[in-house]
């Protein structure tokens, strides 16, 4: 089969086929129903011939594992799905689910064929049908290297992971056309649905790379991570590297003296997991939280923190989004989940409120309590009001809460509940040493994670330099934890 490589070229991106051989290993890629043919006639269709109808589809190997790939070829009438070309992708969806193994999908393509009508729609709602029935299954992992427009958004939408491409991606409901004779707005491609604005505004991307490159070597890089179907046990990687002097050293001196101080929970992160293990997903959206993978004694856990750097590390309606989206990815695969606490609460303000903060903020605490994978929590500093609760607390079925020292656990910080306990007071200056006195209490004995730690929410307090030890310790007693306390019900109702 010959490909039209140049015409790729020429718009400064690889062709399909070029595509499939840097993402799978070397000469592993075996393509499927190549001799698939439209079986369109209406306007001047049966006069033409679009070869593989327009869509390479195979299995391969990355990194030794077997993958299903398919890659939509834009040089062959713009990529455009008809009834055949959705076929060939739900079809190798539904044997990838069969093969128990994940399916990447190449975007780059101008959106259903339009002399096909309804043919066209089938064909995207049965691959949407195919996404479904692989959720949870497999990973499903979208590759968005070109235009990918109207309906044939909801696929990678639908799947576990999308990476954007500068310069290359271009992913909208409506183009630009479409927006300035419906809106009367110029707008560009770029600005409108560009690599930039998807992974940090709309938070649509997980992954933004800069060229088509580093892109295949990053989603090979994520397979090395996840497993590759419900029930697959990745082998632990032999080869991690930990300097256990060295990162005692450098946790201890993190937190700032200042309470109000930010810091980046990136510093902690990486002082409790393997050397250079983390990979984080959705970097540059929602930066008041962080949430990725990273490899302890050389197995997986899924890491989620408020991240003091960004925002104070407040929770609001995209932090929860992008929180409660990865706990319930890493539940679906049995990867156990490892939370790092510094949370003042959920941003108050009527933006919020009318975004609808209450919705959005109980996604997380649905996802945490609906998860049945080991689930540790450590505080590291604040944990006040709900944003206590929904971070894993042992309230919502945490296995084991963690708490260092100087962490304040409370409905509010001192200062506000001051203000509301004492507000006579405070409006008397000859009782200030009084309000004092009272703040001070409320630290001492109120806010302290040794009140928690009393009742029982708090499994130990620890000292920060414990904190890798503690964490390997628990993970290797819960690694063969079993939930069965489930009420009879088809499934439950999150608050979407």
């Amino acid at each position: 089969m010959e490909y039209n490589v140049e015409k790729q070229h020429a718009k400064g991106k690889l062709h399909a086929i070029e595509r499939i051989n840097a993402l799978c290993d070397k000469d592993s890629f075996v393509e499927t129903y190549q001799g698939v043919k439209h079986n369109c006639t209406s306007f001047g269709m049966d006069k033409k011939d679009i070869p593989y109808d327009g869509v390479i589809t195979g299995f391969g190997k990355i990194n030794g594992r077997k993958v299903a790939v398919y890659a939509q070829d834009f040089t062959i009438q713009g990529g455009s799905l008809g009834h055949m070309h959705g076929r060939k992708i739900a079809d190798l969806t539904k044997m990838a689910i069969d093969a128990r193994c994940p399916v990447i999908g190449i975007n780059d393509s101008g959106g259903a064929r339009i002399q096909e009508g309804v043919e066209a729609l089938g064909g995207y709602g049965n691959v949407f049908n195919q996404n479904v029935r692989a959720s949870g299954a497999i990973p499903q992992i979208s590759i968005i290297a070109g235009p990918c427009a109207g309906g044939a958004v909801y696929s990678p939408g639908i799947t576990d992971f999308i990476f954007t491409v500068d310069k290359v991606t271009q992913m909208f409901i409506t183009g630009p056309k479409v927006v300035k004779s419906v809106m009367f707005m110029d707008i560009s491609a770029e600005d409108l649905g560009g690599a930039t604005i998807h992974a940090t505004k709309s938070g649509v991307s997980h992954f933004r790379c800069e060229d088509e490159k580093s892109c295949y070597e990053e989603v090979r890089r994520l397979l090395d991570y996840i497993p590759h179907y419900f029930g697959d046990k990745i082998e632990p990687n032999e080869k991690f590297k930990f300097d256990e002097k060295k990162a005692a050293k450098r946790i201890k001196e993190i937190l700032p003296e200042n309470p109000r101080q930010g810091y980046d929970v990136r510093d902690v992160i990486n002082c409790v997991i393997d050397e250079d293990s983390f990979l984080e997903i959705m970097k540059e959206f929602a930066i008041n939280c962080v949430v990725g993978f990273g490899k302890i004694e050389g197995r997986t856990v899924g890491i989620v923190a408020n991240n003091p750097k960004g925002v104070g590390g407040v929770l609001d309606c995209d932090a929860s989004d992008k929180i409660a989206r990865f706990i319930r990815y890493c539940d679906s695969f049995d990867i156990p989940l490892l939370t790092f606490v510094d949370v003042p609460g959920f941003i108050p303000g009527p933006q919020e409120e009318q975004k609808g903060i209450i919705r959005h903020g109980a996604k997380v605490i649905y996802a945490y309590s609906e998860a049945t994978v080991p689930k540790l929590t450590v505080i590291l500093r604040k944990a006040y009001g709900g944003a206590y609760i929904a971070m894993c607390s042992k309230h919502l079925g945490a296995d084991f809460v963690y708490a260092w020292p100087k962490a304040e656990i409370a409905v509010m910080g001192a200062e506000g509940a001051i203000e509301i306990l004492f507000a006579k007071e405070l409006k008397d200056p000859n009782k200030a040493a009084e309000v004092q006195a009272a703040s001070e209490k409320y630290k001492n004995e109120i806010m302290t994670p040794y009140i928690a730690a009393e009742r029982g929410y708090i499994t130990e307090i620890i000292q920060p330099e414990d904190t890798r030890k503690r964490i390997v310790a628990s993970f290797d007693f819960l690694e063969t934890k079993i939930f069965t306390n489930k009420p009879l019900k088809k499934h439950g109702n999150i608050p979407l």
